[in-house]
């Protein structure tokens, strides 16, 4: 494995680690609780993130099994999603975190396992180790904060940000293409502070369409858990508006997004 795989691979177990410690302290009744997904509840959130993480397991170590896993899911996503969401609300809450424990630690022992330069099959167009992994940890960080936005919980940000802002900023095309829109060719800078206080680029630096504020801000749009409107990002430039009302750094058809309003500058604080 390279270093920087390896670096990646750590960083989703300690964004692992981290969602972890808020799960073992939720009460029965936050685990009901209802996040900003219409209709789904952290348990529900939880239930995702062990299904995918067994999804891309698979995906590294059984090639054959998985691609029997995306055709029947291509056929009816719909109801497959059901089932797997099902099988968490059929299991008592210490069920669904064990699930969890044993879906997401399996991804990581599989991980370690992965040839860097080999491309690797999902429900979408094949990836990288990299991208592949990049993905599941923005996936842990962002179902992760769907469950810390509505339980007492705390699980403060960490320069592993700057993973979910690259993938962020490289979606930028399929953000468009998803919605069946032309991405403007103008160029966009994202000039970013990691928590840390170190900044984070990318994009030429000659761009007049910048945007500019916190990993956190910017994180948090990309991945559609905050608008735009209810952060403090600086947009400059049509397309870098244009751009930030339709971020969407996860794979899939168009996300609904967060609303205006829905969210107060002081509740990311």
């Amino acid at each position: 494995m390279s270093d920087a795989l390896d670096e990646i691979v750590n960083d989703l177990e300690a964004e692992q680690s981290a969602l972890g410690k808020v799960l073992d302290r939720l009460s029965e009744a936050e685990w009901e609780a209802q996040t900003h997904n219409p209709g789904w509840s952290a348990r529900n959130q939880v239930s995702h993130l062990s299904y995918f993480d067994e999804a891309a397991a698979r995906a590294i170590t059984d090639r054959e099994a998985f691609a029997a896993q995306v055709k029947a899911f291509m056929q009816n996503a719909p109801e497959q999603e059901t089932a797997y969401v099902q099988r968490g609300r059929d299991m008592e809450p210490s069920g669904v975190l064990d699930w969890w424990r044993s879906a997401s630690s399996g991804l990581i022992a599989a991980a370690r396992t992965v040839d860097p330069v080999q491309r690797l099959a999902w429900f979408g167009p094949d990836m990288s180790p990299a991208s592949f992994l990049t993905a599941r940890l923005m996936e842990t960080w962002s179902h992760g904060l769907d469950v810390v936005d509505v339980v007492d919980a705390d699980r403060p940000d960490t320069d592993r940000l700057r993973h979910v802002a690259f993938l962020g900023v490289r979606t930028r095309a399929y953000s468009y293409t998803t919605r069946g829109m032309q991405q403007p060719d103008t160029p966009v800078r994202v000039e970013l502070t990691l928590p840390s206080g170190e900044p984070w680029a990318l994009g030429g630096a000659a761009a007049e369409d910048v945007i500019r504020g916190t990993a956190t801000d910017f994180c948090r749009v990309a991945t559609q858990r905050r608008h735009v409107a209810d952060t403090d990002l600086e947009v400059r430039g049509e397309a870098a508006e244009e751009w930030m009302g339709i971020a969407q750094a996860f794979a899939g058809p168009p996300g609904g997004g967060r609303q205006p309003g829905e969210f107060t500058r002081e509740r990311q604080a």
